[in-house]
């Protein structure tokens, strides 16, 4: 589990202490500069996060809402996405018993960059990218510079199908990463969202489980 939080802390740093995101324009990775700077330095813009795509899987009127909260570059999150997530698709997603929406989660700059892939395709493309992050998560995560990782991120675009241009137009929408960043903090902030993966469940958030756990709290729900 990553934690976004030190042990004892009460409140999300980056919400109550007021920090926020920062573009800066292209730099030596050829993407938009993503900077956090320090909670007393700066105070949160205020953005229209209105226009942000909510990523859902499932029937939208499902008798059960779950919200996952997860960063791409989270081994724990990388390892939901390989072994909970495609259990709940089968047996409660895909059934139409659960309604489940992806939100993302911000550590750092490289997280930030990995959205903006994963978005760039639109709702339609958007799951599959997330899939092929997660799967190689340790190689593009891990490389030794921000402009390797970037290019890694590039490779993973191009391999689910989108051109170049469209790919620099995304990395370097700083728009979208103002957007995107309160948009975070907005959901992070509404149901306390301290470390990844975490899920909420019908408005209760829960860290993170295994799918036996995950299924438990669901059949109950569901009176099964």
């Amino acid at each position: 589990m990553k934690s976004i939080l030190p042990a004892g802390a009460v409140a999300l740093a980056m919400i109550a202490g007021g920090a926020w995101y920062m573009t800066q324009g292209s730099g030596q990775t050829g993407a938009a500069d993503v900077r956090l700077p320090g909670a007393a330095q700066a105070q949160t813009p205020d953005v229209d996060t209105s226009t942000v795509i909510e990523m859902v899987k499932g029937d939208a009127d499902a008798p059960i809402e779950v919200i996952e909260y997860a960063s791409y570059t989270c081994p724990h999150c990388a390892s939901a996405h390989a072994n909970l997530i495609p259990k709940l698709e089968e047996n409660y997603i895909d059934t139409g018993k659960v309604k489940f929406t992806y939100r993302e989660v911000y550590f750092d700059k490289v997280g930030v960059w990995a959205s903006l892939i994963a978005r760039c395709g639109g709702e339609e493309k958007f799951f599959g990218i997330t899939d092929l992050i997660y799967k190689g998560q340790q190689d593009w995560a891990r490389k030794g510079s921000e402009a390797a990782v970037v290019d890694e991120l590039r490779k993973i675009g191009r391999l689910a199908g989108m051109e170049g241009d469209q790919i620099e137009a995304c990395l370097n929408d700083t728009d979208k990463i103002a957007t995107l960043v309160a948009w975070f903090q907005k959901n992070a902030s509404e149901h306390g969202i301290n470390s990844t993966p975490s899920f909420v469940i019908d408005g209760k958030k829960y860290t993170n489980m295994s799918y036996d756990e995950f299924a438990e709290i669901l059949d109950d729900k569901l009176g099964e």
